[in-house]
């Protein structure tokens, strides 16, 4: 039995940290998979994540507080050592710092380092920083969509191949249901044209945008939020402000997601930027009319057949999209483009394939 370990940041609801759980619970037989957080405990972590309940017995935290930490990474190198760990898989620059490091000092030969998103190296001190990080640690690079990986390569210089290795979803779970049943269990109106919005609510997810665009829509048009976060009551009062109270609807966190996406008519992602979401490839996945802004890979996410796409901050751009898509509603699934490019199990299949034994000429070094 190999163990693998994956880190990341932190264990809170977001795309990254899907992927990690996905990753877990897809893993081959063969595999053991712990997931490793930097930051947070087991409690904290659960109150804003229940699903986290199902993988219990394979998380571990670190507790790091805000800064520097050089202990982590001796702390994470004797994690690896117990556990015999055989491949480090790191989400992000601050477990590939600490995790990627500990993995490169303990003598682990597979060491994994996925980009999720790619706007951040616009920062040029966690650009340089993240160039030395990799020429030390030597690890594999993963991007998640080929605009990451152009983005890697311009900022970070790399001189070895990118593996694009798109994020997945589990399309068996997010599937098509019946939309009246769906509105039924979420308390929600059966009438009217429900478009809807998922992720966490902070200013980077543009959920004002979709406010004021709906304003300018039809009385008959409500918008439903699944998700909480810091912007919650800002978004409230520009609601009231707006007069929307009975249009916009808040659902906070749920765990029921695919009932979520299988209670809408469209499904919009306003964000101001973005890695590869996932929240739009489950939506499609659930047969359901997708628009995104143009930022990031979400554009990469769309049915070709039947997605759209509108420039980030523009809610007039987004309200006149949104309104198309009511009067013209489209006869494409975007269901099988899902199942043929963005299913969980290629994912899966694709990171396994990167940590097979090395060899040359035919001979196994492992």
């Amino acid at each position: 039995m190999k163990t693998i370990l994956q880190v990341v940041q932190h264990l809170r609801p977001g795309g990254i940290e899907s992927i990690a759980l996905d990753l877990t619970h897809f893993a081959p037989l063969n595999e053991h998979t712990l997931i490793v957080s930097l930051e947070g405990n087991y409690q904290q972590a659960l109150a804003t994540w229940p699903k986290l309940a199902e993988f219990k017995e394979q998380l571990i935290f670190l507790g790091k507080k805000p800064g520097w930490q050089g202990k982590l990474i001796y702390q994470l190198m004797r994690l690896i050592k117990q556990k015999n760990v055989y491949a480090v898989h790191t989400h992000h620059i601050g477990p590939l710092l600490y995790a990627g490091i500990a993995a490169r000092l303990a003598g682990v030969k597979h060491r994994i380092h996925t980009e999720h998103d790619a706007w951040h190296l616009s920062n040029l001190k966690r650009r340089l920083l993240q160039r030395i990080v990799i020429k030390c640690v030597q690890p594999i690079l993963v991007a998640d969509a080929k605009t990451v990986a152009n983005h890697m390569q311009q900022h970070l210089h790399c001189k070895q191949s990118i593996n694009i290795i798109n994020n997945g979803i589990d399309t068996d779970y997010f599937t098509p249901g019946n939309r009246v049943m769906a509105r039924a269990t979420l308390n929600l109106p059966q009438n009217n044209l429900m478009i809807g919005c998922s992720g966490r609510m902070e200013t980077v997810k543009g959920q004002h945008v979709l406010i004021h665009a709906l304003s300018r829509l039809p009385l008959s048009v409500h918008v439903v939020f699944a998700g909480s976060g810091s912007c919650e009551p800002e978004l409230r009062r520009l609601v009231s402000c707006l007069c929307l109270q009975e249009r916009v609807h808040f659902l906070g966190h749920l765990d029921q997601m695919a009932v979520f996406y299988q209670s809408l008519n469209i499904f919009c992602l306003p964000s101001l930027n973005e890695g590869f979401p996932l929240s739009s490839l489950e939506a499609q996945s659930c047969d359901v009319a997708t628009l995104v802004t143009d930022v990031g890979a979400s554009k990469e996410t769309l049915s070709p057949s039947s997605g759209r796409l509108v420039k980030a901050e523009d809610c007039d751009a987004m309200a006149s999209v949104l309104l198309d898509m009511i009067n013209n509603p489209t006869e494409t699934s975007p269901r099988l483009y899902v199942q043929q490019h963005a299913n969980v199990q290629s994912m899966v299949s694709a990171y396994v394939s990167l940590r097979r034994p090395l060899t040359t000429n035919g001979v196994c070094h492992e």
